[in-house]
């Protein structure tokens, strides 16, 4: 018996769930869990469900499109191993945290490749038997090396790219035939510093928390949909050194969090915010 993934939002009216229970029902098709949420701003009703059974699926979204509003957007697909390419540049522990943990069998992904601007992590990839790809920057203008980027990618046809630490800006036209599937981690510091080695300004001002933010990139790199966010607390002993080896552990455990709920499915985005159940 399959599992399957169900996700839908629309314009909320009244009796959207049990419209949404009976189809389900009537086709012989179990929910063994669901969730839903009304945003009253908006007015929108967001509804998850994981389903057991075996069905057509088109023929199943074909049904909801009858009973739910004409604005509804549905989703729905076997539960799987997503496609991934991780891309990196120097820093290795988001991408190391993640390699260990597909190689444990902990991520519900497929790692395709590994593609970087810089070749000094092809050692690492390669104990774990997953191809890696050093596409240089050097001479090149940046739409230049973003082309020969997305041709590679356009190979693996991934269904989520993660940024682990892939230390550069990406373009628009970068963004776009990947758009909602591109995930990226940050530090997120209070006050924020941007800039050259954020951690000797935050030091310098001594702050008291630090913390990470992995999101959804658009055209504005870091202003996309936040998908997880965590922080810690730090004090006067710590040096910046410290308080960088605090940062990438919150860093990895942030952006470990945000793949995990975009490997499942479990994310919605409305507008700039994000929905998650």
């Amino acid at each position: 018996m399959s599992q399957y993934i169900l996700k839908i939002d629309c314009s909320d009216q009244k009796g959207l769930i049990y419209k949404i229970s009976d189809l389900i029902y009537q086709n012989n098709l179990n929910i063994e869990k669901n969730s839903e949420f009304v945003d009253e701003e908006s007015g929108k009703f967001f509804f998850r469900a994981r389903i057991a059974g075996n069905l057509d699926i088109e023929e199943i979204k074909e049904g909801l499109q009858v009973l739910l509003p004409q604005d509804a957007h549905i989703y729905l697909g076997v539960r799987r191993a997503k496609n991934v390419v991780l891309m990196a540049t120097k820093e290795s522990h988001c991408l190391g945290d993640i390699l260990l943990k597909n190689h444990s069998g902990e991520l519900n992904a497929n790692i395709q490749a590994v593609v970087s601007n810089h070749d000094s992590l092809r050692s690492l990839v390669e104990k774990f038997d997953i191809p890696y790809f050093y596409v240089s920057a050097q001479n090149l203008e940046r739409e230049a090396h973003e082309e020969k980027v997305l041709t590679l990618l356009n190979e693996f046809n991934p269904d989520f790219i993660v940024l682990a630490k892939y230390m550069r800006i990406l373009t628009p036209n970068f963004v776009k035939p990947y758009n909602g599937k591109i995930i990226n981690i940050h530090h997120s510091f209070l006050p924020a510093f941007i800039g050259a080695n954020p951690y000797k300004q935050a030091h310098k001002r001594g702050v008291k928390i630090i913390g990470a933010t992995a999101h959804f990139v658009n055209n504005d790199l870091d202003e996309g949909p936040i998908i997880a966010q965590d922080v810690i607390h730090i004090n006067h002993e710590m040096s910046w050194k410290d308080m960088q080896r605090a940062g990438r552990n919150v860093e990895k455990v942030v952006l470990s969090n945000a793949i995990d709920l975009a490997f499942e499915d479990r994310i919605f985005v409305n507008n700039n915010k994000t929905i998650i159940f």
